[in-house]
């Protein structure tokens, strides 16, 4: 079991923090995050993935260990988030990959995959959306807001930002809580008490609607490009439901479609198993940059 490194990188005038682990000749996994969690969430993960694949996992600009700056000095828009981490791709020599996408990641790395299809080897979503279908009622107060900018609106969505919230979207859904750790949604609660944090956050709930407008890119994107897909979905999830997932195989129909019992966070119980859903993924013929480049981790 190879043991992650730790590294931050200048991207334009920004530090970001980023995991990194496996051989760099290895063919590249870019492991993206969601809200509001950072790089993080990938600590069981990247262990299983790294004896043959070479993975990074930056944390998103305002999240996690990447610099918080303000609002004055950067706008929180997902095409910012895509861009600044596209431009870390490029700064760290990472070529060509593949991209997980979970939550948050999703939007960001679709974007990077809009804009440089032919540098995605294949993708990952664990439920990362692209289709409106995946929406669930979860969604309705920051839609709202979408429609109608309000203060009142804003300070609506403040409640997603309390660690209470924060846990439940942790736990919601697992049969059994006792499996969740704490260290993942105590670390991200501590990260939201940063000077400004939760005004960025905000920004991005505002601004989610315009991966929503992108969706018949996205998926334009996929019928043209046709990069080998797996979802792997905690069917459980309050946000993103087991529609949005099964939606990927109108556009990628050889897309290979896994569900497990469990909520949003699903590598929170079932890193082993996504980790083997990623192996054989990887090894499917119409993966040839990771054909033979992986193995599970005893």
């Amino acid at each position: 079991m190879i043991k992650p490194t730790y590294h931050s990188v200048n991207v334009d005038g920004l530090d970001v923090f980023y995991r990194k682990s496996g051989d760099s000749s290895h063919p590249a996994l870019l492991l993206l995050h969601g809200f509001p969690t950072s790089s993080h969430m990938f600590r069981d993960l990247i262990p299983l993935l790294s004896d043959r694949v070479h993975v990074i996992a930056p944390d998103l600009p305002g999240f996690g260990r990447t610099v918080l700056p303000s609002r004055d000095e950067f706008t929180y828009t997902f095409a910012n988030l895509a861009k600044i981490i596209g431009r870390f791709t490029e700064v760290i020599s990472l070529d060509r990959f593949a991209l997980y996408i979970f939550d948050y990641g999703a939007p960001t790395g679709l974007r990077i995959a809009l804009a440089n299809p032919d540098r995605i080897t294949g993708i990952i979503s664990q439920n990362g959306n692209a289709y409106v279908e995946g929406l669930s009622d979860g969604w309705n107060p920051i839609q709202r807001y979408w429609g109608d900018p309000t203060d009142v609106n804003r300070r609506a969505l403040r409640e997603l930002l309390t660690p209470q919230s924060i846990r439940w979207q942790y736990t919601h859904g697992v049969p059994d809580t006792s499996r969740v750790a704490y260290d993942g949604s105590d670390l991200d609660s501590y990260y939201m008490t940063r000077p400004g944090a939760d005004e960025a956050q905000l920004d991005l709930f505002l601004d989610y609607a315009s991966n929503v407008a992108l969706y018949p890119d996205f998926q334009k994107y996929f019928r043209e490009h046709r990069p080998p897909f797996l979802a792997v979905w905690g069917r459980n999830d309050p946000f993103f439901l087991p529609a949005g997932a099964e939606a990927y195989k109108r556009d990628l129909p050889d897309a290979e479609i896994q569900f497990l019992d469990t909520g949003h966070f699903a590598l929170e119980t079932h890193a082993p198993e996504i980790a083997e859903a990623i192996g054989e993924f990887l090894e499917r013929p119409g993966v040839p940059e990771m054909k033979g480049a992986y193995r599970v981790a005893p």
